[in-house]
């Protein structure tokens, strides 16, 4: 009998590579309407791999044999329900006969057919009849199976409002009728931002994992880097700088990942970091991207977000970042995106051209924000400004609200370590 936590371990990962796929060619079967039974059928299908995989093994081919199950769940329903279930499917005609269901079911599962589902489905979840905060959430948990927990982490908000906001999405699908559709002419570009947001978010969460015992998950990362190559691959779409932006964005980040933590685990800052272990194939990839972005007809918070990754990455050692340029692209960044997050990295720059004093001042104008107020970062970020300052004292009484607030045991170490330094130097 296979070991129960490796198949837990094949279906977790499963999930959050094929579940996405699954719900989206399960919808274009069964319509936006019917979206929960959708994802009934994914769910249902895993519940039955841990079962079976269980008892006689993980197959050969694990993704293949869990779209085989969702297929055959999806043609029983069609065969069992097709005179009592309103379907609103494009492809509605070609289910409602036996000989014509189940080859129209294969074509659907095609490769082809299910990337493009997918962008369909991104899109049906950034309608603009469903509210912002829905539609984020609800791209999360249909398409990159993120559970309500973890998106109600990503909005500082709880479980309850999450689902809130995802039963008003779905309820609003079917008022409105809303089509499985990539959206034509001007109606795209808005939505496509919502969508770019989307996939940001979910790279964020993988970044700064906000739950686990891992303090990056690379395959967060991957999936959200997937779903902006799909969208940049797609013909629909004719001004792709945001995108190429977004990219570059994700691939710099990413370049730098295997020096973010030394072999046992340890957080290591940029400036401890050993360069030689950057990707620098990704890094490459992340600069033509970068480079493909421009010229732009409008310059997004992406733009500049890759543009201050790709200094980090261009520097030769951390002495030698050119901060100065740094500051000047999170100025530019503020005017279109003074978000608490945006407002408190900056104050890392201001602190290396400036210097600490100058640093703390202005971070002093954050401490009042309710959001920030329950990030660790705010309370680590100020210690390490008064460590600068040798004022030690006052970098401990910070130090230990960021070890309270911290929801990594890796950042927990990283800042004991820092309050044992500060202890040592009072002492």
């Amino acid at each position: 009998m296979p070991e129960q936590l490796e198949i837990n371990q094949l279906i977790d990962h499963l999930f959050r590579h094929e579940s996405g796929k699954m719900v989206a060619v399960l919808t274009r079967i069964f319509g936006p309407d019917n979206m929960d039974l959708a994802e009934d059928v994914v769910q249902d299908s895993l519940i039955e791999a841990i079962k079976h995989w269980t008892y006689k093994g993980v197959p050969d081919n694990p993704s293949g044999w869990l779209f085989r199950v969702a297929k055959n769940k999806a043609l029983n329903i069609i065969n069992r329900e097709k005179y009592k279930r309103q379907y609103t499917s494009d492809v509605v005609h070609l289910l409602q006969s036996e000989w014509t269901a189940e080859p129209a079911v294969n074509h659907l599962f095609s490769e082809k057919e299910i990337l493009d589902d997918q962008l369909r489905m991104m899109f049906t979840c950034c309608h603009p009849s469903i509210s912002s905060d829905s539609q984020v959430a609800l791209i999360l948990k249909t398409l990159c199976g993120f559970s309500i927990p973890e998106i109600a982490r990503a909005f500082l908000t709880n479980d309850e409002n999450i689902n809130k906001r995802l039963v008003r999405a779905r309820q609003k699908i079917r008022e409105s009728k809303i089509p499985f559709e990539i959206p034509p002419g001007t109606s795209l570009k808005p939505r496509l931002q919502t969508v770019l947001e989307t996939i940001y978010l979910l790279f964020n969460e993988g970044y700064s994992a906000s739950t686990g015992t891992d303090l990056i998950r690379y395959e967060v990362c991957k999936e959200a880097t997937r779903l902006g190559e799909m969208i940049a691959a797609h013909g629909s779409i004719d001004d792709k700088s945001t995108i190429y932006a977004l990219l570059a964005l994700m691939q710099l980040n990413s370049s730098r990942f295997n020096a973010r933590q030394d072999a046992e685990g340890n957080i290591l800052t940029l400036e401890q970091q050993n360069r030689s272990l950057w990707d620098f194939v990704l890094m490459k990839e992340g600069f033509i991207n970068l480079d493909r972005s421009m010229p732009a007809n409008e310059i997004s918070i992406y733009h500049i977000l890759a543009t201050i990754s790709s200094y980090h990455c261009s520097a030769s050692d951390y002495e030698s970042t050119d901060w100065q340029s740094i500051l000047a692209l999170y100025d530019r960044l503020a005017e279109i995106d003074s978000s608490p997050v945006v407002l408190l990295n900056r104050t890392v720059a201001l602190s290396k051209v400036n210097g600490p004093w100058a640093a703390i001042q202005e971070l002093e104008k954050l401490l009042s924000i309710a959001s920030l107020q329950s990030n660790y970062l705010l309370y680590s970020v100020l210690a390490e400004f008064y460590i600068g300052l040798d004022k030690y004292q006052e970098a401990v009484d910070q130090l230990q609200k960021a070890i309270d607030l911290a929801p990594l045991d890796a950042e927990r170490v990283f800042l004991q370590k820092k309050l044992r330094y500060c202890y040592e130097k009072i002492f």
